[in-house]
């Protein structure tokens, strides 16, 4: 990021203000990191007690997100940022915003390992677990693409998007067909239904995230583009 000089500012204390505030977010989306797979193994386990920790937990990312937020303020506030710093901490204030809400679906995630399945709708689980550890790496590579400021790899994952979409297409019609085999199974796979649609939602909050990137890097709102001009745009 120092090359691109987008923490470069006559004042060493802004710097350090920028640098502090670019730490707590990866803090942040570490802790968010650890949330989501903490879930999913809640899940691919049946841990109610990591189930419980994770809903739990839920209320240090708001609270990051609360600091964060209130840091990029003052920043804002007595500094009065112009150009790639401002985009930084607008960038910053919108991606933390996203990450506040895979927080949310993982706690939502969660809430399903607290439910008993029998043997058959356990097999449902399955390919739960392998959606949601597809959104886990992105949500890893977004944040790796977030430190690094790495177009590439933002567009990379802007990419996987669409595969998690059809999987989660994929997984909505083997749940119906269920359902319909056994309405009495309704109540339980409707929760299962409701947590791939959170992972569907983690999709697209790193994805969002991945936007965020290019228009700090680019200073290029790409957000509604289609697939083709948003790459024209991160490479121009």
């Amino acid at each position: 990021m120092d090359k691109m000089n987008l923490t470069k500012h006559i004042s060493s204390q802004f710097n350090e203000e920028i640098e502090q505030v670019r730490n707590h977010v990866m803090a942040m989306g570490g802790l968010i990191e650890q949330q989501l797979a903490d879930a999913l193994n809640a899940i691919a386990s049946s841990d109610a007690e990591l189930a419980r920790q994770v809903i739990a937990n839920d209320l240090k990312v708001n609270d990051w997100e609360i600091k964060i937020d209130h840091e990029c303020t003052r920043i804002i506030a007595k500094r009065q940022p112009a150009a790639s710093d401002l985009r930084l901490i607008m960038a910053i204030i919108k991606t933390i915003s996203d990450l506040e809400r895979i927080g949310d679906e993982a706690e939502r995630i969660a809430k399903v390992a607290l439910e008993s399945f029998n043997s058959a709708q356990q097999d449902l689980l399955v390919n739960l677990d392998n959606m949601g550890r597809h959104v886990a790496q992105m949500l890893h590579d977004v944040l790796d693409a977030f430190a690094r400021m790495d177009v590439e790899a933002a567009l990379a994952v802007h990419r996987e998007d669409r595969k998690v979409d059809r999987e989660y297409e994929a997984i909505t019609r083997q749940l119906m067909t269920y359902m319909m085999e056994d309405p009495r199974s309704i109540p339980k796979i409707m929760n299962v239904l409701w947590s791939a649609r959170s992972m569907e939602r983690i999709g697209d909050r790193c994805k969002n995230v991945a936007e965020y990137i290019v228009f700090l890097v680019k200073g290029k709102d790409v957000r509604h583009a289609d697939d083709e001009k948003l790459e024209q745009d991160a490479r121009s």
